[in-house]
């Protein structure tokens, strides 16, 4: 207080904090100068104020700060941040915005947070069968209109392209940031019921676009926390293709994390959840994601089957089939994941029949290509067949394009490359390899 000049200016301070909490929460507060003087001497006010008194001091200051800095409370247990699906919807809104500025703050413990399969599971169960919200409309401040949703939706597409092009790393705290100064007060804005809906299913895939981007940089219990917050707000914004879509990226995550019983669950809802209400090309992607599944299952019966309802989905998918979020799905992906497939179920030839398939990606799809390309070098270095020079040609590759990327499955999948390369070792070349994989990524 005395550093931000309000030493002798405690209504001043109060009326600050009461004014931030209008305009960013929609909040009508009336602390005063009798308040202050209680928080001084131990009193802890009811949340959100707190965060708001945290909030006023450090614009003042010019430096972060939470509200254990100011000796409200003790060190907060942050384990069950973000793994609830929450009915109460202003509940839901509390814990997005307060997950988006603990990540923008940088807090230790959400980097390393643990992977919880039940909360996914729960997650899951929740988004299929709790009843629809009746109302999404919200009194605050600020009033949102369908142009505020229009200029999220184009953010949206510029961080999906740096994404693509640069790997999860690169623009993550860019687009945390952006959602703490600009998106928040929409969330705590003025709407109708109708605009709501569409505010909530934007923000969904802005926090989906989160939650994939810590998944790729390794960070699976954050990335975690964020989906099912993405599933949330999807189901309040009416948006069911894109919350069936969130879920097979939560299989996808169980199929990294090496959980097939998990990975099948989620793919199996995913598809059901899609099944009459997402267009083909999504319906695509979520078959190929069951497809995924089942092969680290080893159920080559349920593999093959959705690889073929995949190629019949995608088949009849017309432009109208891929939104924003969807639109990376291409022939090469599908391709991708069926050599995945395949080579899990250790059958080689078929896997590197789609090989030419899945590296016809366009110019932008940098992570994809080193994604693929490390992969069906990993397909010619295993089996009785293997082509270890063939491996390494590809392995130099993925090596040179994972230099333009910050992505921990890039680096993880180079690295398993690397290790099925062993047993060729005592080849200059392949020596040359793995000294480079070496330096260049950690361990798998």
């Amino acid at each position: 207080m005395e550093q931000a000049g309000y030493h002798n200016a405690h209504a001043a301070f109060a009326r600050q904090v009461n004014l931030h909490g209008r305009q960013t929460h929609g909040l009508t507060l009336r602390y005063d100068a009798a308040s202050v003087y209680w928080w001084l001497r131990g009193r802890r006010p009811d949340s959100p104020a707190p965060q708001l008194i945290a909030e006023v001091l450090a614009r003042r200051l010019g430096r972060q700060l939470i509200a254990v800095d100011l000796g409200f409370q003790h060190a907060e247990d942050l384990s069950g941040l973000g793994l609830t699906f929450d009915s109460d919807l202003d509940d839901a809104r509390s814990t997005v915005t307060e997950l988006w500025r603990r990540q923008r703050l940088r807090h230790e413990f959400l980097a390393t947070a643990p992977f919880v399969a039940a909360a996914t599971t729960q997650a899951g169960w929740r988004w299929h069968f709790d009843p629809r919200d009746a109302n999404v409309s919200h009194r605050g401040t600020r009033q949102v209109t369908e142009a505020d949703v229009e200029t999220l939706r184009a953010y949206e597409q510029q961080f999906l392209e740096l994404d693509r092009r640069h790997g999860g790393g690169h623009s993550r705290d860019l687009l945390i940031g952006w959602l703490v100064r600009d998106v928040q007060p929409l969330l705590n804005g003025a709407y109708s019921d109708r605009i709501g809906r569409q505010l909530f299913a934007a923000v969904a895939e802005l926090t989906g676009q989160v939650a994939y981007m810590s998944y790729d940089v390794g960070e699976h219990g954050l990335a975690q926390r964020h989906f099912i917050q993405a599933l949330r707000l999807a189901k309040a914004g009416d948006h069911s293709g894109f919350g069936a879509h969130i879920l097979a990226n939560l299989s996808t995550q169980a199929v990294y994390l090496q959980q097939p019983a998990e990975a099948v669950r989620l793919s199996r809802a995913a598809v059901d959840g899609g099944r009459g209400k997402a267009g083909s090309g999504i319906m695509a992607r979520l078959y190929a994601a069951e497809a995924c599944a089942h092969a680290i299952a080893a159920d080559p019966r349920s593999c093959t089957a959705a690889l073929r309802n995949a190629e019949r989905a995608a088949s009849r998918a017309s432009d109208g089939d891929h939104p924003a979020w969807a639109g990376y799905f291409t022939p090469a992906h599908l391709a991708g994941a069926a050599v995945r497939c395949f080579r899990d179920l250790g059958r080689t030839n078929e896997a590197l029949s789609f090989a030419d398939q899945a590296l016809d990606l366009g110019r932008s799809s940098i992570r994809t290509r080193a994604l693929h390309t490390a992969l069906i070098a990993s397909v010619h270095a295993s089996g009785s067949a293997a082509d270890p020079e063939q491996a390494c040609h590809l392995g130099r590759q993925a090596l040179d394009l994972a230099g333009g990327v910050t992505s921990r499955r890039v680096a993880d999948r180079i690295a398993d490359l690397a290790q099925r390369m062993k047993r060729f070792g005592g080849n200059p070349a392949i020596d040359s390899f793995l000294h480079r994989a070496a330096t260049a990524v950690s361990p798998a």
